[in-house]
């Protein structure tokens, strides 16, 4: 099991700037500060978001809105502007700061109740442009919070390990041939086409595997999404990722999840790994109509 949280729902592909509309009497004339938002959920205390960090000095506060309530905070727009805000998040490093700490503030709102994580990035000139747009997706905040509530996350990633292909190229069991064996170039040739024939297979099963994965996951699932598969990360992971999904499950779930995966995994095979990880908040779920 991992400790990586999915990715800060739908919009982590391009971050959004502060946006613009139209002027209040409640917008902050000189636009120095920005409103980030969180999350959303039906109601919070300044006192549930007290220890949470966030972004900026400034505290972690409700906004409400619509019968709803927002967690969100003012964060300086110099720094979050469009430009700004491309150049930091395209830094891994800075990238990884911001989406720890807008996670961790998620968690916090999503220890008070049912939290509808926002896209890392959300941000607005201002409160009165932040309730105004929150606003406009009331009803789509309200059935997420219905859908998710009690509710969470769990993801489930397959994996074909390339060494489960058997004997490297080159390196066979028995030892290689001389240059000048009769018949070493031939032999070569079919040592190849062995381990790309056992890669292929692999592959093929690690596929097959995938697939009885997502829908025996998916039957004890209230929903299920596929994820984009992920490429081989920097640090030198050489498996091929055939599945990134996710599933939602009743918070005492977890239990059922386990014994499914411990299952799943004594029929892979062995050049197939399964990996969960969970609970978290219903990321993946909570953009859904």
């Amino acid at each position: 099991m991992t400790d990586t949280a999915p990715a800060p729902a739908t919009a982590h592909d391009r971050p959004a700037a502060a946006q613009d509309g139209p002027a209040t009497a409640h917008d902050r004339p000189d636009r120095t500060v920005a409103t980030w938002v969180f999350a959303v959920g039906r109601a919070y205390g300044a006192e549930d978001l007290a220890g949470a960090a966030g972004l900026s000095a400034a505290p972690v506060r409700p906004l409400a809105f619509a019968g709803l309530t927002a967690v969100v905070q003012d964060v300086p727009a110099a720094l979050f502007g469009r430009e700004a805000l491309t150049e930091r998040l395209s830094d891994p490093g800075e990238l990884e700061r911001c989406a720890r700490a807008h996670h961790a503030v998620v968690t916090a709102a999503a220890a008070c109740g049912p939290t509808v994580p926002m896209a890392l990035a959300t941000l607005y000139l201002g409160d009165e442009r932040a309730r105004a747009a929150l606003t406009a997706d009331a009803g789509r905040f309200r059935a997420a919070l219905e859908r998710v509530g009690g509710r969470v996350e769990w993801g489930v990633k397959v994996y074909a390990r390339p060494d489960a292909a058997g004997t490297r190229p080159g390196v066979p069991a028995g030892g290689a041939p001389g240059p000048d064996a009769p018949g070493a170039g031939r032999a070569y040739l079919e040592r190849m086409r062995g381990v790309q024939r056992a890669r292929e297979e692999g592959r093929s099963s690690a596929l097959r595997t995938a697939e009885e994965v997502h829908a025996a996951l998916s039957a004890l699932a209230v929903a299920a999404r596929r994820l984009r598969p992920h490429g081989p990360g920097a640090s030198g992971e050489r498996r091929t990722q055939v599945l990134n999904a996710a599933y939602l499950l009743p918070e005492s779930g977890a239990d059922r999840i386990a014994a499914a995966v411990e299952e799943l995994r004594g029929r892979a095979g062995a050049g197939v790994d399964i990996e969960t990880s969970g609970p978290w908040v219903p990321y993946s779920f909570a953009g859904e109509a």
